[in-house]
């Protein structure tokens, strides 16, 4: 086994026990177990579980960033770019509801108190992906930079909160009474019309 196959095999691995089992269950010996390797193999590729943690969800995060990012970056009008910004990161998630889950749901789901909520989502390592996913909307919003920024935010929210909805239905089988197509479109209608 190479080592750069380890350590995607870690990655995965982790990714797997997180799906499951929550961020509780993510640990060194329960990775080096399943893959059938010493807990210092793990080690040598993730020092920390903040680092394991990180590259677990860092790249997701910075993949919906890149999604909106293009998407946006083709807009010619504020409604455009709403509209891009918004099936894009439907898009990007209705692909991996389970992904979803575990960059916005189990974070959500950690003891306020735990130390690994704290250190997998310190602010120097998520602000810059976020920072480049809300500067990409904000350029096409009205008003002064702060008041464009604090709307993307607004806007990411509430995108994420339709995912949520989404993700909800889809857990419990229960289909809404309206398309996704529907309700995304219903969202970027009240969002565009002022």
């Amino acid at each position: 086994m190479t080592d750069t196959k380890l350590c995607d095999q870690i990655l995965a691995t982790a990714r797997g026990i997180l799906a499951s089992g929550g961020l509780g269950a993510v640990s060194f010996d329960s990775i080096a177990n399943r893959l059938g390797c010493s807990k210092q193999a793990v080690l040598y590729w993730y020092p920390t579980k903040n680092d394991l943690l990180a590259a677990m969800i860092l790249p997701w995060l910075e993949a919906e960033a890149e999604t909106a990012v293009g998407a946006v970056s083709k807009s010619t009008t504020r409604t455009q770019a709403v509209g891009s910004f918004v099936r894009s990161i439907v898009g990007f998630h209705l692909q991996d509801l389970d992904r979803f889950r575990m960059i916005y749901l189990v974070p959500q789901t950690t003891s306020p108190r735990s130390a690994d909520r704290e250190q997998i989502f310190a602010g120097e390592k998520i602000y810059p992906v976020t920072s480049r996913l809300y500067t990409a909307l904000a350029h096409y919003l009205d008003g002064d930079p702060n008041a464009a920024r604090r709307e993307a935010v607004a806007i990411h929210s509430a995108v994420l909160g339709l995912v949520l909805m989404f993700a909800f239905a889809d857990a419990v089988k229960d289909p809404l009474k309206h398309s996704q197509g529907n309700l995304t479109e219903a969202l970027i209608t009240s969002l565009t019309t002022r």
